[in-house]
């Protein structure tokens, strides 16, 4: 017994059924895919909190530094800030990396990037990068003046010093206009920014790049994700600041120790 076909016309209705079908379901599909990202980086900004919290429990109760001085040693030169190490030999051409201040040396160094983001990091040429750590009021830096020579310490916050812990931010998203900056800023100096300018504020903002929010861990360990952004900021920063990126408050509120 012959089985009879599909004639032309039963085919073409299947392959239009199909297209309408796909053309319904890929952009759930890509929605889909951007949320899972979204969730790992905030998996990602946990993990971050937790360390933070370890180091400060082994350090006197104070949060880790944002960087600290470059040392020599063996000929080789290492550079610390709070998400790596960079280590540099003789030739000034071959480097590595591991894990920095926040880590006291042991983590696996992916966890540093952003899943869904892929622009250019801002130090050294780092393998992984996406994430920023507040340095307006959080995390101090150890470093030597460019012009003087002298070295100079600005102390990171203590846990005690947070009152607000679940609205404090202490790490995110970061991102401007040129890659991903790793040094937080609020919108106006901050306690630790005597010595930062101003005019380079746009460049420690956050980056709204997982489905139109960013995500922002806080100093009491959690970590979620904020729609709102602000581009209130120093009047010679503000026409600096990229699109799709911004402060989480108007004012220093969401980043203060108050």
């Amino acid at each position: 017994m012959r089985t009879k076909g599909l004639t032309l016309i039963e085919v073409l209705v299947v392959i239009s059924v199909i297209s309408v079908l796909a053309a319904i379901l890929m952009p759930a599909l890509a929605t889909a895919r951007q949320y899972g990202k979204g969730i790992a980086c905030l998996n990602n900004l946990r993990q971050m909190t937790i360390a933070a919290q370890i180091y400060a429990n082994n350090n006197d109760g104070y949060y880790p530094l944002t960087q600290d001085v470059r040392t020599e040693r063996h000929n080789k030169v290492y550079e610390y800030t709070w998400d790596f190490v960079t280590i540099t030999d003789s030739s000034g051409k071959n480097k590595r990396f591991a894990p920095g201040i926040l880590w006291e040396g042991q983590t696996l160094l992916k966890i540093q990037q952003c899943p869904s983001f892929r622009g250019a990091d801002n130090w050294h040429g780092e393998p992984y990068t996406g994430y920023n750590y507040n340095a307006s009021y959080i995390g101090g830096s150890h470093r030597q003046d460019l012009w003087s020579g002298k070295r100079i310490l600005i102390p990171s916050a203590r846990v005690t010093q947070v009152r607000r812990p679940a609205a404090c931010a202490i790490f995110g998203d970061g991102q401007y206009a040129n890659g991903a900056n790793k040094f937080m800023r609020a919108p106006f100096a901050g306690n630790l920014d005597e010595d930062f300018s101003a005019s380079g504020r746009y460049a420690g903002t956050q980056g709204y790049r997982h489905l139109g929010r960013t995500n922002v861990a806080y100093c009491d360990g959690s970590a979620r994700s904020v729609r709102q952004f602000y581009t209130e900021t120093d009047k010679w920063a503000k026409d600096k600041i990229a699109e799709g990126t911004g402060f989480l408050s108007p004012d220093n509120s969401a980043y203060d120790l108050e």
